[in-house]
């Protein structure tokens, strides 16, 4: 049977957070957001194991207690200057012991809310499909394309539009050959899988899965685990 592997792309510094610390450190709930986003991952045991991947100058990530995870937990740290470059590199180092066929579920360190339930569903589903898929939640606002002064240019119909969010999960050779071929700006892993032709499965999720950003989605993210798998 085909192995499922969590690997989550840390490498990142969280600009937009206006912070000095990477935003995966960040104090949430009394623990760093990555060791929510681990613990979220971790809940399924049929996650074999936790692939993390660092930038090769990380300081911060001994700094810290991961012993809840270390059954499973594997650090790597060959983070690229991209969020492709590093899964790719990720991917890359898992090649040593993670055969082709094996899922990967690629997840944001800094999206800690993921529910129980909605893992559980991307795996069951996912796993049944040929290409793979992600989690997503269907469009519920209406959308609007802004021009260049940032007036409205027009509406966009919302009907089948869905939001990406992670894991995005595939098998891992056909996602390394993607993510190569799809270049280093790639940005989501299920655009690199459409630009080979393939049709990704969306598995519905909610507003809950959340990816930590702005500074005010801390307060939300506290909010939401406090409840998270009632």
């Amino acid at each position: 049977m085909s192995g499922f592997h969590a690997l989550i792309p840390a490498a990142g510094s969280g600009s937009r957070m206006r912070s000095a610390r990477p935003k995966q450190y960040l104090e949430l709930n009394g623990l760093p957001v990555i060791a929510h986003t681990l613990a979220a991952l971790s809940r399924d045991a049929r996650v074999d194991r936790l692939v993390v991947v660092l930038s090769p100058d990380d300081m911060e990530w001994d700094s810290h207690d991961w012993s809840a995870w270390q059954d499973r937990l594997l650090v790597l740290r060959c983070g690229g200057a991209t969020r492709a470059e590093t899964v790719l590199n990720g991917l890359g180092a898992m090649a040593e012991w993670c055969v082709a066929d094996d899922w990967v579920l690629v997840h944001d360190a800094a999206r800690p809310c993921l529910p129980g339930d909605a893992l559980a569903r991307l795996l069951d589903e996912a796993a049944q499909d040929a290409v793979g898929g992600l989690l997503a939640v269907p469009v519920a606002d209406t959308l609007k394309r802004a021009d260049a002064e940032f007036r409205v240019e027009a509406t966009v119909p919302r009907t089948g539009l869905w939001q990406a969010q992670t894991p995005q999960m595939f098998r891992h050779g056909v996602l390394r050959d993607a993510l190569r071929a799809a270049g280093a700006d790639m940005t989501d892993e299920a655009s690199a899988i459409e630009q080979r032709g393939l049709r990704p499965r969306l598995v519905e999720c909610d507003s809950r899965n959340l990816k930590v950003t702005y500074p005010q989605d801390l307060r939300l993210a506290s909010l939401i685990l406090e409840h998270l798998n009632d």
